[in-house]
């Protein structure tokens, strides 16, 4: 199975609702963070592409027809040359916005300390355990990659909006959306050659539970 989306749009911008709008047109599954967090059993192959080696990309997406936030959009490009006949989606959203909500959950998620305790205990006797010590090591290196200093606003809505003009930049006119998820079924469903549903676009929003949320990924 080859993917046939690729979401090149930094998280908080509406991806995993994204997410569940393409699994409900048929793209499934789709490939988020939620599902690395789930599953770290390849994280040797995002550690492979973050020191700039050949990752082995149809083991890490085996079973997902797309793709969409982090770690996703930091490799959007090496996914678009294993991948040459998906589509690219770049989500985007207000920068002042976008950064109210990305400082108040993805650049500043501090696990507690009884999780940490847990993983210090079953580190010596469980692989999911080193897995995921390995991928916060991970994310913690792709988002300074990604932005010089995320308790600055102001230098980091501008890593924001350089990201987006590079993709824009660099991904071929007739390969690229660029979308807000609040301009619902339309743009998404002509870009892909789908049907709309009748049913209302789906809006996730975790802001105010993030932590919990991301906390339960972790345990399950």
């Amino acid at each position: 199975m080859s993917l046939k989306v690729i979401g090149a749009g930094l998280g908080r911008t509406g991806t995993l609702s994204l997410k569940m709008a393409l699994e409900q047109l048929g793209f499934e599954k789709c490939y988020h963070m939620e599902e690395f967090i789930r599953n770290p059993s390849t994280v040797g192959e995002w550690e492979k592409a973050q020191r700039n080696k050949p990752a082995n990309w149809d083991l890490v997406f085996e079973g997902y027809e797309s793709a969409v936030d982090f770690p996703v959009c930091s490799y959007y490009k090496e996914l678009m040359e294993k991948y040459p006949e998906a589509k690219v989606i770049l989500t985007v959203r207000d920068p002042e916005k976008w950064y109210d909500s990305a400082s108040s959950t993805i650049l500043k998620f501090n696990p507690p300390l009884g999780m940490v305790l847990g993983w210090v205990f079953t580190y010596p006797f469980l692989k999911k355990t080193r897995d995921h010590m390995r991928m916060g090591l991970h994310n913690q290196k792709m988002l300074k990659n990604a932005f010089r200093n995320a308790k600055d606003r102001g230098s980091t809505i501008e890593d924001f909006n350089r990201h987006n003009e590079e993709v824009k930049a660099y991904v071929p006119e007739e390969r690229l959306l660029v979308y807000e998820v609040k301009q619902g079924w339309e743009p998404l469903c002509n870009f892909l050659g789908v049907d709309i549903p009748d049913s209302p676009f789906p809006r996730s929003n975790i802001r105010e539970d993030f932590r919990e949320w991301l906390i339960s990924l972790f345990k399950q």
